[in-house]
C-alpha cells in the first residue's frame, strides 16, 4: 500500500512509486452478459465476431494490467532503498497464490478522510510557507502545472481511444447488416455485399488494434506519469512540512533562550529538525533529478513506439481499402 510507504519516515525523501490501478474488466463483463443474453437472436457469424471482439478486449486489458504491474515492480526492484523493503521481499519470495481483497467501506472512508486532510494541509502550507531553496521552488511550480497538463492530456487521449472503439463498433454493425443483406438478396448483390462486409470486418480489427495500442502506449503512459507527478508533489510537500517544522524549532529555541528556560531541550529539538530537513532536501533533490531522467526516457520510448505502430496501422488501412476497392470492382 502506498500509504504505508508515505507514513514511514525512512521513505520521506523519496518519490514513492504509485501502485498500479485495479484492472477494469467492467465493460468486457457487460459485453459478455449481452453476448450470453442475445445468443439466440444472433446469426452464427455475428456471435463469432462478437466473441472474437470480446476475447481481444480481454487480452488488451490483461496486457495493460501486466505492463502496469511490471513498471511498478521494476521501479521498486531498481531503487536502492525500496528494493530492500521487507514487504517487497516477502511478495517476491511468496510461493503460493496471493489472496487479494478490495478495501472495505471503513478503509475507503479512512483513505478519503486522509486524502482530504492532506489536501487541506497542502493548500494551507503552500500558501503560507515560503521556500528558501530556488531549486525546490521551481520544482513545485513545475509539478503543479505539469500535473494539471497531464490530467487534461489523459482525458483527451481517452476520448481519442474511445473514438476508435466507437468506430470499430460501427464497422461491426455495418458488416453484420451487409451480411444479412447478402443472405437475403440472392441476386447479383449477394457477392458484392459479402465482399463489402469483409472489408468492414477487417477494418474493424485494425481500428480495434489502433485503440488498444493508443491506450497502452499513450493513455497509460500519461496516466502513470500523472500519478508519478502526484507522488513527486507529495515529496515536495513533505519537505515543505519539514522546513516549517525546522523554522518553528528555530523560533522555539530563540524563545527558550530569551526566557532562559528549557534551552537544552529546545536545542535538541532544533538540531533534530535541522538534520531531518537537510536529509530530506538532499534525498529529494536526487530523487527529483532521477524522476526527470526516467520521465524523459519513458516518453521518448513510448511515443516512438506509438508512432511506429500508427505508421504500421495506417499502411494496413490503406492496403485494406485498395484491396477492398479492387475486389468490389471485380463484381459485375
Amino acid at each position: 500500500d502506498d500509504h504505508r510507504f508515505e507514513e514511514n519516515e525512512v521513505y520521506a525523501g523519496f518519490v514513492i512509486p504509485p501502485p498500479p490501478p485495479r484492472p477494469d474488466f467492467d465493460s468486457s463483463r457487460e459485453k459478455l452478459q449481452k453476448l450470453g443474453e442475445g445468443e439466440g437472436s444472433m446469426t452464427a457469424e455475428e456471435f463469432k465476431k462478437m466473441k472474437q471482439e470480446l476475447e481481444a478486449e480481454y487480452l488488451a486489458t490483461f496486457k495493460k494490467t501486466v505492463a502496469m504491474h511490471e513498471v511498478f515492480l521494476c521501479r521498486l526492484a531498481s531503487h536502492p532503498v525500496f528494493r530492500t523493503d521487507h514487504n517487497f521481499r516477502v511478495f517476491l519470495e511468496y510461493g503460493q497464490d496471493l489472496s487479494v481483497r478490495g478495501k472495505n467501506k471503513k478503509e475507503r472512508l479512512e483513505g478519503f478522510l486522509r486524502s482530504f486532510s492532506k489536501t487541506t494541509d497542502e493548500i494551507l502550507l503552500n500558501s503560507i510557507q515560503k521556500d528558501v531553496d530556488e531549486f525546490f521552488d521551481k520544482e513545485k511550480t513545475f509539478m503543479l502545472e505539469y500535473h494539471s497538463l497531464l490530467r487534461d492530456a489523459t482525458m483527451k487521449a481517452d476520448r481519442v481511444t474511445k473514438g476508435h472503439r466507437d468506430v470499430a463498433d460501427s464497422y461491426l454493425k455495418i458488416s453484420s447488416c451487409l451480411l444479412e443483406m447478402a443472405t437475403a438478396d440472392t441476386t447479383q448483390l449477394e457477392k458484392f455485399c459479402a465482399k463489402a462486409a469483409d472489408v468492414f470486418e477487417k477494418s474493424r480489427k485494425v481500428e480495434s488494434r489502433i485503440a488498444s495500442d493508443e491506450d497502452l502506449k499513450l493513455s497509460d503512459l500519461l496516466r502513470y506519469y500523472m500519478r508519478d507527478t502526484n507522488a513527486a508533489k507529495n515529496l515536495l510537500f513533505r519537505r515543505l512540512r519539514c522546513l516549517a517544522d525546522y523554522e518553528s524549532a528555530n523560533r522555539a529555541l530563540e524563545k527558550a533562550r530569551n526566557k532562559n528556560k528549557d534551552v537544552h531541550a529546545a536545542e535538541w529539538a532544533q538540531q533534530q529538525a535541522c538534520e531531518k530537513f537537510e536529509h530530506i532536501s538532499s534525498k529529494a533533490k536526487e530523487e527529483l533529478m532521477d524522476f526527470k531522467t526516467r520521465r524523459v526516457a519513458a516518453f521518448k520510448k513510448h511515443l516512438t513506439e506509438l508512432c511506429e505502430l500508427e505508421i504500421k496501422h495506417a499502411k494496413s488501412q490503406c492496403q485494406l481499402i485498395k484491396n477492398g476497392i479492387a475486389a468490389l470492382e471485380e463484381e459485375p
